[in-house]
């Protein structure tokens, strides 16, 4: 069985393109999903994914209609074919069901994988070489080591509450208390 998958991105937008060539290359049943591909729970394509057989092909007009990334079309598009399901897509000419069409998903997605292996590599240099000019990034830490200081001063003072010192350096009460057991527990290990 041909089952088709349209999805447009807003209301404002037409499926009639779609739905046209899906039922023109023969799908029987259709789902669709009016929403941003970006989005995990689009309903159609849970349905479709779910009303999909052993034998069954999964087919779409074009393949940025099914993934909202190029690694959630490779996983999803890998899924059906765990379960016997092929895939279609219209407009790339890609067809899994055949020797061919499989070889060039299978290329379609080592390229995937390659693309994030190097943005992988670029994000680890890059955080390296920031490190290297004394760049540890991260959240700027709220309290410095002379208010960490002042702090426990002011506690060492049982007319002094955890409130009204966390007022005066200008932190929650619980950001002070992070800041104190991190404190305990740097003395702990002296």
């Amino acid at each position: 069985m041909l089952i088709g998958y349209a999805r447009v991105s807003t209301v404002d937008q037409s499926l009639n393109l779609q739905l046209d060539a899906l039922k023109a290359a023969g799908c029987t049943k259709v789902f669709t999903d009016t929403a941003s591909g970006s989005k995990d729970d689009r309903m159609g394509l849970t349905q479709v994914i779910e009303f999909a057989r052993s034998g069954d092909t999964v087919m779409v007009w074009k393949l940025d209609r099914l993934g909202r990334s190029l690694k959630h079309l490779v996983e999803t598009v890998h899924g059906l074919q765990d379960r016997e399901v092929g895939f279609r897509s219209l407009q790339e000419s890609i067809d899994t069901t055949s020797s061919s069409g499989k070889l060039f998903f299978h290329l379609f997605a080592a390229l995937a994988e390659f693309e994030r292996d190097i943005i992988r590599e670029r994000t680890q240099a890059g955080l390296k070489a920031a490190r290297a000019r004394g760049r540890n990034g991260g959240r700027p830490t709220k309290l410095d080591g002379k208010q960490v200081a002042m702090a426990r001063t002011l506690l060492s003072d049982r007319r002094n509450t955890v409130g009204d010192v966390a007022q005066t350096l200008g932190v929650a009460r619980s950001t002070l208390y992070r800041y104190m057991d991190q404190t305990e527990d740097v003395d702990n290990e002296s």
